[in-house]
């Protein structure tokens, strides 16, 4: 039986959420508690566990008219950093796991997801597009260190000239700079840098395992020194919390060498719109009503409007405003929204031992 509680005295020191309740796919739920055999002093702080999973597939495809990408390759399930408003969180749901801790601690890796997404790519029918990296939960999370799925999967795109999209806001992909700054030379690969808030209280709070603020603009830099192209994303926009922070999140990002720029107002689909109310009530109280009111108020009186076209913008007032701030923001920055396309006439399947060569 999977675990849907947390012990009495067990602590979620350094987690977002606060709770692990049951999934929306389970019939029953599940309370943990002490059978009475309690060990004094015990160290009952919440570890990260970690699971392998046999890919079967690697690109996961998606007809969404407001994404500008139609397919990408998630290499873990589940995400350490914990943000508290992350929208993947529900995804943890189709494992019989928990939204909520169980989201950033009982993670699935892939390992082998790299040798599916080679096989794919060399399909006779494929189609060049470019593939996005980090849209579900981090690539370059901690526990990517030890496990180098996601370096593997860099390789197979590097060995095939794919066009490549990242969002992360990992340290970890200063690791494969070595691996990037060739891809970004050939027009192949573009960065986005996640940035919620330049308060490292604050993140720290929402984002308790994500790396901080200034050390998120240092990735920023050293990408940029590399040659390879940043986007900054202001993302996500929270109303009454972070709002106020656009113009100087969009300066800091562009001083450490950023491109470019794009945002996300908040957006809480199925279990994190509860997961999120808790954590606002619990670590801004005197905010939190106006918060949540004003989350509602962007999505049409709903926590979430999963309708195309509004669930990243919002809707209202507020939301027009917003939208016209960041695009001010960039204009008097130098900041693009948009960036030129990535190559996509140099793919090419590499040869294999054995295959015929051309002559030419």
């Amino acid at each position: 039986m999977e675990r849907k509680g947390i012990l009495p005295g067990q602590v979620p020191r350094g987690r977002g959420a606060a709770s692990n309740a049951a999934g929306r796919y389970e019939r029953l739920s599940h309370e943990a508690a002490f059978d009475g055999w309690d060990i004094p002093h015990a160290d009952r702080t919440l570890r990260t566990e970690v699971r392998a999973e046999t890919p079967r597939s690697a690109l996961a495809w998606n007809g969404s008219p407001d994404l500008p990408f139609d397919r990408s390759v998630n290499p873990w399930r589940g995400c350490e950093h914990g943000c508290i408003y992350c929208y993947a969180r529900p995804s943890h749901a189709w494992l019989n796991l928990s939204p909520g801790l169980d989201f950033e601690t009982r993670l699935i890796a892939r390992p082998g997801i790299d040798r599916v997404l080679a096989q794919e790519l060399a399909r006779p029918g494929y189609q060049v597009a470019p593939i996005a990296l980090g849209t579900n939960t981090d690539p370059w999370q901690p526990a990517e260190g030890a496990a180098g799925i996601t370096r593997a999967v860099l390789r197979v795109l590097a060995d095939h000239n794919h066009p490549l999209a990242i969002t992360t806001r990992g340290t970890l992909i200063e690791r494969d700079i070595d691996l990037l700054a060739p891809m970004a030379e050939r027009g192949l690969v573009r960065v986005g840098i996640s940035l919620t808030t330049l308060d490292a209280d604050l993140a720290r709070r929402m984002e308790p395992r994500a790396p901080a603020p200034a050390r998120r603009l240092a990735i920023v830099r050293r990408l940029t020194d590399a040659g390879i192209p940043v986007r900054a994303m202001v993302s996500p926009v929270i109303p009454a919390l972070t709002d106020h922070e656009t113009e100087a999140i969009l300066t800091a990002a562009r001083d450490a060498g950023a491109v470019a720029a794009s945002q996300i107002v908040l957006r809480l689909p199925r279990e994190v719109a509860d997961l999120f109310r808790d954590w606002v009530q619990a670590n801004v109280p005197d905010r939190a009503a106006r918060i949540l009111a004003r989350v509602r108020e962007l999505h049409g009186g709903q926590d979430y409007d999963p309708a195309f076209g509004r669930r990243m913008t919002g809707q209202g007032v507020w939301a027009d405003l917003q939208a016209q701030r960041f695009r001010l923001a960039c204009a008097r920055l130098g900041l693009a929204i948009r960036l030129p396309p990535l190559r996509c006439d140099l793919f090419a399947v590499p040869p294999k031992p054995g295959d015929q060569l051309s002559l030419f």
